[in-house]
């Protein structure tokens, strides 16, 4: 087996996924690309191979049960491990639609299958690769529109941003998750941690963000190389620590 550390970073194709691949690349690490369209996932390889990273493209459809586990058998045959797993891939569903009370019930499922089931399925996959790893990371890219604490005044209502209710339960639904991943590995030497990019300029808002994605991918990039020793089950941005 190589002892070259190996990435695979989902959603990979553009925007922060395609920035943390870039800078988990520029550090050393083989990444794989991951990304469902294969155009845009070959144009991204090619890039990153442009500047010198040595990536490789994985088919991954994160809703799609029968392509994850092609994806973890790519990476096997590829490399042999995996030292970093970072869950970018995600969705908003239609923003403009999701007040409770009116809220598409087929919309609020599919943001739940891509942002939180969609991580339980790769990670699930990808746990025997990052277990033969002697550091690995896992994280989780979330976003501070899941921390109850932002999301609540001191009378309890919505303080910032547009009414969400698919899109912002999704990410603190995925920070719960993370919390009961970390239960479960407690004593081995997994470190598993979330990230809040911050209001990044993506097509995922409009390109409304204040911050770029390469300012989005710092925090991704430093828990996916955390040392030893290093934190596990925190959410955090590049301020510091999120408030849950």
């Amino acid at each position: 087996m190589s002892e070259q550390k190996t990435a695979l970073v989902t959603g990979a194709n553009k925007g922060i996924g395609y920035e943390i691949a870039a800078g988990l690349g520029a550090l050393g690490y083989t990444v794989g690309v991951g990304a469902r369209d294969a155009d845009r996932r070959d144009a991204a390889v090619a890039r990153l191979r442009d500047t010198g990273v040595d990536a490789f493209g994985v088919p991954l459809d994160v809703t799609d049960d029968a392509g994850v586990a092609a994806a973890a058998e790519l990476i096997e045959r590829h490399t042999g491990r995996l030292d970093a797993l970072v869950n970018n891939a995600g969705i908003t569903g239609d923003v403009h639609g999701q007040t409770p009370s009116t809220a598409d019930l087929d919309v609020l499922r599919s943001v739940v299958d891509t942002n939180v089931l969609g991580v339980i399925r790769v990670t699930n996959a990808m746990l025997p690769l990052l277990r033969r790893a002697p550091s690995p990371r896992i994280v989780n890219v979330s976003s501070g529109v899941g921390s109850l604490t932002r999301q609540s005044g001191p009378d309890g209502a919505l303080t910032t941003g547009p009414v969400a209710v698919a899109y912002s339960p999704s990410k603190t639904f995925l920070n719960a998750v993370m919390l009961q991943y970390v239960r479960e590995l407690a004593g081995t030497n997994i470190l598993i941690n979330a990230a809040c990019p911050g209001f990044v300029a993506t097509d995922l808002n409009g390109f409304r963000g204040v911050r770029t994605p390469q300012e989005g991918a710092r925090t991704p990039i430093r828990l996916a190389t955390l040392p030893d020793g290093g934190p596990t089950g925190g959410f955090f941005e590049d301020a510091g620590v999120v408030p849950w």
